[in-house]
């Protein structure tokens, strides 16, 4: 679209001070008559963009400009660079060029440099750009979508969803939308869907009701309350996990903490990542299982 062009122009133009027509023509894939006409349209609007001729000549704009940064405060700005900061910890796609972009807009190349945000684990390079993509794009243009998922079962199925919104929670993005399969609303971890397919098919169902991470109709997903004592060597893990409001100190100097965990594998990883810094306390069930691969464990390792 024009507008998209003549934006990108603008900050292209606030990055590289001096540029020529060619140079524009060739990174639109537009003719040079056209970027001139682009330039004329911006120089209409107020923007102080000029041309000079012969060699070294191009496209620039006048040394001092830098688009009005008297509608947003310092306070403005920091708010929003804390928030697109946060955004691009979430490994949201096109965000880098976005911070980018802002930057020449405040006519700062380093106005975000003092904060970096970073959800991932040490060591990880999780990348889903691609597949959050597709779905952004399914959500906008309204198709329906097909794919494989795995759910905390470890069971997998073949679902065809009405892509509905995107959510961030818990350093992880899900989607939430209608599925065709359970004939009702459901939430997907984005992880966890394999080989999507954008359909061509274009549905028109809303959503019906607001969604809530904290409503079980929603999340499909059961939960166990689990009691866990922690050895206080292991403190500084329990308080960057768990809200102060669910850890009791012990007059020996051990941590209680209950609180309630989605049900499936990986809550077994979870406490185990522990070692010997951690008992369950309750249910039986989920203490009594940890045993059962803490003996299988045992066998692989011949302890």
């Amino acid at each position: 679209m024009k507008i998209n062009r003549l934006t990108e122009i603008i900050v292209i133009l606030l990055n590289k001070k001096l540029v020529t027509a060619k140079e524009l023509a060739e990174r639109f894939e537009v003719s040079t008559r056209t970027i001139y006409r682009d330039i004329e349209t911006l120089s209409m609007s107020g923007v102080p963009v000029y041309m000079t001729k012969g060699k070294g000549g191009g496209i620039s704009l006048i040394e001092e400009y830098s688009i009005d940064k008297t509608i947003l405060s310092n306070e403005d700005k920091e708010s929003l660079i804390v928030a697109l900061k946060t955004l691009q910890a979430t490994k949201y796609p096109e965000i880098n060029s976005v911070v980018n972009k802002i930057g020449s807009i405040f006519g700062e190349q380093n106005f975000a440099n003092w904060i970096e945000i970073d959800f991932t684990e040490w060591g990880s390079n999780f990348n889903e750009d691609d597949k959050f993509t597709k779905i952004k794009e399914a959500i906008l243009r309204r198709n329906a979508i097909n794919f494989n998922y795995v759910n905390s079962l470890s069971s997998q199925t073949n679902r065809t969803v009405e892509p509905m919104k995107l959510m961030y929670k818990s350093k992880t993005w899900y989607l939430y939308g209608f599925c065709r399969l359970k004939d009702d609303f459901r939430i997907f971890r984005i992880s966890r869907i394999k080989n999507l397919v954008v359909k061509e098919e274009v549905f028109s169902r809303k959503i019906i009701e607001d969604v809530c991470f904290d409503d079980s109709k929603v999340m499909k997903e059961n939960t166990v309350t689990l009691k866990l004592r922690f050895k206080e060597k292991m403190l500084f893990r329990v308080f960057d996990d768990f809200n102060k409001d669910l850890i009791t100190k012990n007059k020996d100097n051990t941590y209680d903490v209950i609180a309630e965990f989605p049900i499936g594998e990986w809550i077994y990883g979870y406490i185990l990542s522990f070692g010997d810094s951690v008992e369950i306390l309750e249910p039986k069930e989920v203490r009594d299982n940890v045993i059962i691969r803490l003996k299988g464990l045992s066998k692989i390792y011949s302890l």
